[in-house]
């Protein structure tokens, strides 16, 4: 895998069904794993990437009590997922209910992972000009990040 680039807009049915994209898919494998995710989106995890973060997350502290929330909100809503024949997943209730999932659906590649967004939230969060944009780049240089 090279990693999960690229915008796709889709809906989510009735049902909470929504299409992953081809593209996505092949990368993903027949299991992998549906996460609540920072900022209001859901995270859509391919198993060795999952594992990998969970390895990180035994390692926290289970007596500091911010260490036992954070695991507390990935591991909690957290499901395994595979594919139906169209190639679409069952977004549970929970999760639509915390990403605001309603209708119309974005899915962004971040490279280890997919984000799932609603397309309001979406384009709320993706609202960045070119000055935003600067500060944002100066703090990643700061952090060591240059392109």
């Amino acid at each position: 895998m090279d990693g999960f680039i690229g915008e796709y807009y889709h809906t989510i049915d009735t049902k909470g069904r929504v299409i992953i994209p081809q593209k996505y898919r092949e990368d993903l494998g027949d299991t992998f794993i549906l996460s609540k995710g920072l900022d209001g989106c859901l995270w859509i995890h391919p198993m060795d990437e999952w594992r990998e973060f969970t390895a990180k997350l035994r390692e926290l502290s289970t007596i500091d009590k911010e260490s036992r929330q954070f695991k507390r909100f990935f591991m909690s809503g957290a499901t395994e997922c595979e594919f139906d024949k169209q190639g679409r997943i069952l977004v549970p209730a929970s999760l639509r209910k915390y990403a605001d999932l309603q209708k119309d659906v974005v899915l962004t590649g971040m490279d280890t992972r997919i984000e799932l967004w609603s397309a309001e939230k979406w384009d709320v969060e993706n609202d960045m000009d070119d000055e935003d944009m600067e500060a944002v780049a100066a703090h990643m240089a700061s952090l060591g990040v240059n392109i």
